[in-house]
């Protein structure tokens, strides 16, 4: 489990196609803290580590999570947002995050309020997913509030803190995102049969 509070941007080094699966290398401040067989947050997609070589790791993505997410986008060079699974004496900072993107996203707009950003991403509405005013929204694996909801298309808020240490100081408009619904969300709204 996660929460959606980014730890570090980590850079490609490399990628290596080996049948429909993917190998990425990553630099990351923490490399020497992991392990093998740990799970880390890639821009919300949960992966696990398979190797460590000094201040680079790797981890494997399929063909079903590269279908599904902006990481077959990635080239060599890119920023990637970094969580580690949360420890269970940690601080509940974000919200409950998953780290199984349920679908990508388009980036509408980027608007500079002078002091902030607001950023508006679109998304296929008829997948039953739902946001809702003042909820939670995983961008990127950004624990990010939702302050304009609409059926197929929310914005956020986001403060120079997070513009500067995530990688949405690089998403421009057209670039896919990755998105992952409020968990709760999620639940009512499958509940109610939407």
């Amino acid at each position: 489990m996660f929460t959606g509070i980014i730890e570090a941007l980590g850079r490609v080094t490399d990628i290596r196609e080996e049948n429909t699966n993917k190998h990425f290398t990553i630099t990351s401040p923490f490399t020497n803290e992991l392990k093998i067989d740990q799970s880390v947050a890639h821009n919300g997609v949960c992966l696990t580590v398979v190797s460590i070589d000094g201040d680079n790791y790797t981890v494997t993505a399929i063909d079903e999570t590269l279908k599904k997410t902006n990481l077959n986008y990635l080239k060599t060079g890119d920023a990637v947002n970094l969580e580690r699974c949360m420890q269970a004496n940690g601080r509940f900072d974000g919200h409950v995050v998953q780290g199984h993107v349920d679908q990508t996203g388009i980036c509408e707009e980027v608007k500079d309020e002078n002091g902030s950003w607001i950023f508006t991403f679109g998304y296929d509405g008829n997948k039953g997913n739902v946001t809702v005013e003042k909820g939670s929204i995983c961008v990127n694996g950004i624990s990010l509030t939702v302050v304009n909801s609409r059926e197929d298309r929310f914005s956020v808020a986001i403060i120079p803190y997070t513009y500067e240490h995530t990688n949405l100081h690089q998403v421009k408009p057209g670039d896919t995102v990755n998105l992952e619904f409020d968990i709760i969300g999620k639940y009512v709204a499958r509940l109610l049969g939407k």
